[in-house]
């Protein structure tokens, strides 16, 4: 799968269930649920969950907690669109 091809399963009433958590995350943050996305990713042990516990917290506005997770992701907090950022995310997953 692709980018285009995950973003075209963002139109799909749920997510695929062979998607990996972490796709999971991004999906249902997509489509507008901050709060699953944060559940289904806040206890996973990566720096890829890491890196989306920062970009959640960076777009919920909790700019300290979203560094704390992008240290442990072994990122900086980017200066690009959330959006952006969602894209590059899931394009290292994908």
């Amino acid at each position: 799968m692709n980018l285009r091809e995950f973003k075209e399963t963002l139109l799909e009433i749920s997510p695929k269930n062979n998607l990996p958590q972490h796709l999971k995350a991004l999906w249902y943050d997509a489509n507008g649920d901050w709060q699953k996305a944060h559940i289904l990713i806040q206890d996973v042990e990566d720096k890829n969950a890491a890196w989306i516990h920062a970009y959640l917290h960076r777009k919920e506005g909790d700019i300290f907690n979203a560094d704390y997770w992008y240290r442990r992701a072994g990122k900086s907090r980017p200066d690009i669109s959330l959006e952006k950022e969602w894209e590059q995310i899931a394009e290292a997953l994908l």
